[in-house]
């Protein structure tokens, strides 16, 4: 927007100096003159008061929340991202906990607007249909490897594709079926996102197909913990998940094939999903630049090293 200023007043004629120019503007009557002059009075409040309210929103951060999977990558890149912005960014998701979780990264970005911009991350596909009706767009990040999980008292260190579902269908009921101890095998599952495609169901397509009696937990730190607990348990994780000191867990290879970017990115590991960044259709620049930071920029290239990840945008 041109901004303009009042040179002089003179045989009814008013002068403004703007970008384009000096202006001449000529008025018949000191009535016509006095409501020009109000007139561009308040053209000139109204132009600081807009400046001030992008100063002022420009001083206010910019929040993501979510999924933990996807956290991990934006938190990891902090740093660089409130540097791409040139804003204070705040990011809400770790372990999925206070709510958190795919439901509350679209609710965020459903939530921007000027003077509250937001956006979120979730660690699951999302079908055609669903961001028609909420009217969002999807930025894909990675993909990411979902982890099976044993007890690392478990001898066993490879299973098959069809050993996994038998595993976690019930078909198999004891690790003395497929080459390990004699032991009941108990199954730990986290069903989360029932409705959308991808992320678990690349084990068992549905969940009524999951053994009936298993236990079901609510977020990934209970899956590990619940792992660490039971000599026979197996589970499920993303491979973001940073396993503490006290986790007894490992995870096994499947047909072979151990949970690494280069065995995702060949098609060779067969159980992943894709973890994203959501927006409404008003995303701001600095919004979009924080998110195009981490699809596009040189940092991500460690965090994906670091926990086997498949950038799809590099």
């Amino acid at each position: 927007m041109s901004r303009a200023s009042l040179i002089a007043s003179s045989n009814g004629v008013i002068y403004l100096r703007s970008s384009k120019g000096v202006l001449m503007m000529r008025c018949s009557t000191r009535w016509a003159q006095f409501s020009l002059l109000v007139l561009f009075n308040l053209f000139c409040v109204a132009v600081f008061a807009d400046k001030a309210t992008v100063d002022k929103d420009s001083q206010l951060p910019i929040v993501g929340a979510g999924a933990h999977f996807a956290w991990v990558i934006f938190n990891d890149l902090k740093p660089a991202l409130q540097q791409s912005s040139g804003r204070t960014v705040k990011l809400f998701g770790k372990e999925s906990m206070l709510g958190m979780g795919c439901n509350a990264g679209i609710k965020m970005a459903q939530q921007n607007r000027p003077g509250s911009e937001s956006f979120g991350f979730v660690c699951c596909p999302l079908s055609e249909k669903e961001v028609k009706e909420k009217d969002i767009q999807v930025h894909p990040i990675a993909k990411e490897p979902v982890l099976i999980l044993v007890n690392k008292k478990n001898k066993i260190q490879n299973l098959s594709q069809q050993q996994v579902r038998g595993i976690f269908s019930g078909k198999i009921r004891n690790w003395r079926e497929v080459g390990g101890d004699d032991k009941p095998i108990v199954v730990v599952t986290r069903l989360h996102c029932k409705h959308r495609p991808g992320h678990w169901k690349t084990i068992l397509p549905d969940a009524k197909l999951f053994r009936s009696d298993r236990l079901n937990v609510k977020s990934a730190a209970e899956m590990v913990k619940r792992v660490t607990d039971f000599p026979g348990a197996i589970g499920h994780t993303g491979a973001t998940w940073v396993f503490g000191s006290d986790s007894n867990v490992k995870s096994v290879s499947v047909g072979g094939v151990s949970p690494t970017a280069d065995h995702l990115r060949a098609g060779r590991y067969p159980y992943y999903r894709v973890l994203s960044a959501v927006t409404n259709k008003q995303a701001s620049t600095d919004v979009m630049a924080i998110i195009n930071r981490v699809q596009t920029g040189p940092e991500f290239s460690r965090v994906a090293k670091e926990y086997e990840l498949v950038p799809l945008r590099q």
